[in-house]
Parts: C-alpha cells; structure tokens; sequence
C-alpha cells in the first residue's frame, strides 16, 4: 500500500467513526429536549465539551493557534458548536427526529460546497452532477410530504445543513495545520465564554422533573457529538479531502433514522426509505468521482 493509499484508509475509516458517532446526535437531541430547553441544550453540551477540550489542550501543553487561525476558528465555532446544534435542536420542535436525519442527507453537498470556496477542492462535474440528484431526491421528498413536515422545521434544518458544511470544511482545513481534536477544542474553548453565560442564563427552573434518560443523552450529545465525533471526523476530512470524505455523511441518515424508530419508536415510512437509499447510491458514485 504506498502512501497516498494508506491516506485515504486511514481518512475513511476516522470518518466512518465520526458518521457513526454523528449518527446518535439527532434522537439523543430529542430525547434531552424532553428535560433541557433548545436554548440550554446548546450551551450546556458545548460548555461540558468545552471544558473536556480545554483540559487537554492543557494537559497536552498544546501552542495557542496564531492570530491567523482565529478567524477560520470562529467560522467552525459558529458554524459546528452553536448554529449546527441550535438550529437542528430548534427544529426537533416543529418535525420528528426521522425527518431531520433524512434533511442531513444535504450534509456531503453543503460541504463540498464549502470546500470549493474556502479550500480550493475541485471536484469532477459527475461528482457535482451526482451529489445535485442527490439533493434533488431529498428535497422532492420534503416537498411533497406534508405528514410530519413542518416549514419551519424543514427551513430551520436546512439552514442547520448549510453552517455545518462550512463548519466541516473550515475545520478540515485548520486540521491539517493544527490537528483533528485542536480544531475542536480550539473552537470550543472561543465560545465558551458566551455558552457558559447563556447556560446560567438558559437553565430549567428545576432538575427534579429531568430524566435520566434526558441526563444520559445530554452526555451523549456534549461528550460524544460535540468532541469525540469530530475528533474522528476532521483527521478524515484531512486525510482523504473533503469533498471525497464527505460523501459518508450520507450515510448518517441510516444511522439516525434507525435509532429514531429504536429509542424514539418513530415511524420510518417506506418511501423515506427508498429515497434514502437513492441518496446513498449518489453518494458512493459522487465519491468515486470526487
């Protein structure tokens, strides 16, 4: 195996781990949203993310990032740590989690997207014409299904998609330069301040009507998608590029709509099903393409 080819191992399998921690995000963010109002949620999971990360980043005796990485930091700030995580908990108010792991189909196209402009990938027209179909299959099907839809959860998860993609594509570029979980922490610990305020501000009345399962899931969500995931997730954006890596996303609407019908007992309509799979047959051409 020469070394370009161990590369794009090595990015496969860090962003198959990533996807498959991603994919618990949207049912644990359900299941918290039972105890933790949207707003408290997303403080809460990146102020205990940002704590974690900020302690490794000491323990490690890890360099401050120089002056010109803290813009690209705020990009991945804004976009990963408090608009992917709002927006998508704002919008499990208005549509089911099933729903919402279909619209993450957009994830690959939105980060491609991204990395065209801010990392100066090119990937081949059939790549583009493929994720497009893609996309396309996943919008026809919000459009013409009004059981379960919502504008304005549909609109808010759609705006989720697109801060994530650039999130993803602003940290796989830093992650060459600083490393996968720097970037991350690096990002948390920027936004940390104004998450700790808004969590105090934010915080339920009272925690004796908070669930375990709310508690477990908040875990969960801080803990595993907000750093552990993206730790994985960003040395596979390094590693086999971004446009190429991203194409796993789709499989995370996999992922998410299973656990959504396991943990949250969510109808999967058959339809969904099939166009998911449409998606995923886009997604492993787009890659091969990329």
């Amino acid at each position: 195996m020469d070394a370009a080819t161990g590369k794009q191992s090595s990015g496969t399998l860090s962003g198959l781990i990533g996807i498959a921690v991603f994919s618990g995000s949207l049912p644990a963010t359900r299941i918290a949203e039972s105890g933790f109002p949207p707003l408290f949620l997303t403080a809460a999971r990146a102020s205990i993310a940002a704590l974690l990360g900020l302690a490794l980043l000491a323990a490690l005796r890890q360099a401050r990032p120089d002056r010109q990485a803290l813009g690209p930091l705020l990009i991945v700030a804004l976009g990963v740590v408090v608009g992917y995580p709002l927006l998508s908990a704002c919008a499990l108010q208005h549509i089911e989690s099933v729903r919402s792991a279909m619209w993450t189909g957009l994830l690959p196209l939105s980060t491609a997207f991204f990395a065209v402009i801010r990392n100066g990938e090119r990937p081949s027209p059939l790549f583009w014409l493929l994720s497009l179909c893609g996309a396309a299959a996943v919008a026809a099907y919000a459009l013409t299904q009004t059981h379960g839809g919502s504008l304005i959860g549909d609109g808010l998860m759609l705006a989720a998609v697109l801060v994530c993609g650039l999130g993803y594509a602003e940290g796989a570029s830093l992650s060459r330069k600083l490393g996968g979980w720097q970037v991350i922490s690096w990002a948390l610990g920027l936004a940390s301040p104004a998450m700790i305020v808004l969590a105090l501000v934010t915080r339920p009345p009272g925690w004796e009507n908070v669930s375990g399962a709310a508690w477990c899931s908040l875990a969960y969500v801080a803990l595993f998608s907000m750093m552990l995931g993206f730790v994985f997730w960003y040395h596979g954006l390094a590693q086999g590029g971004v446009a190429r890596i991203g194409q796993l996303q789709l499989l995370q609407p996999f992922g998410g709509l299973a656990l959504s019908a396991w943990l949250l007992h969510e109808a999967v309509p058959p339809l969904m099903i099939g166009v998911t799979l449409v998606v995923l047959a886009c997604v492993f051409g787009a890659r091969r393409a990329a």
